[in-house]
C-alpha cells in the first residue's frame, strides 16, 4: 500500500466568511476534511496527496489564492500511524 502524503493547513479568514471557505475546499479532492474553529485560527483543513511537493502547490496554488483566506499555516505530517 502506497502512503500517500497527509498535511493539516490552519487558515486565518475574513471574518464571516468561513461558509464559503468551507464551500470551495469541499469541492477540491484533496481535501479530506475542513473544520471552523474558535481560537488563534478560524480553520482547520486536513489534505492528502501523492507527494509533499503536491501538499505545497495545493496550498500556495489553491488554497492562498481564494478570496477570503488571510494567511496559512501549514503542518506536514512526517510520521503516520
Amino acid at each position: 500500500m502506497i502512503e500517500l502524503a497527509l498535511a493539516f493547513v490552519l487558515l486565518n479568514v475574513e471574518p464571516g466568511g468561513e461558509d464559503e471557505i468551507r464551500a470551495t475546499l469541499s469541492t477540491m479532492d484533496e481535501v479530506i476534511e475542513s473544520h471552523t474553529v474558535y481560537g488563534t485560527y478560524d480553520m482547520v483543513v486536513r489534505l492528502t496527496s501523492e507527494t509533499m511537493d503536491d501538499i505545497k502547490k495545493i496550498v500556495t496554488g489553491k488554497i492562498r489564492k481564494l478570496d477570503k483566506v488571510r494567511s496559512t499555516l501549514t503542518m506536514l505530517v512526517v510520521e503516520q500511524p
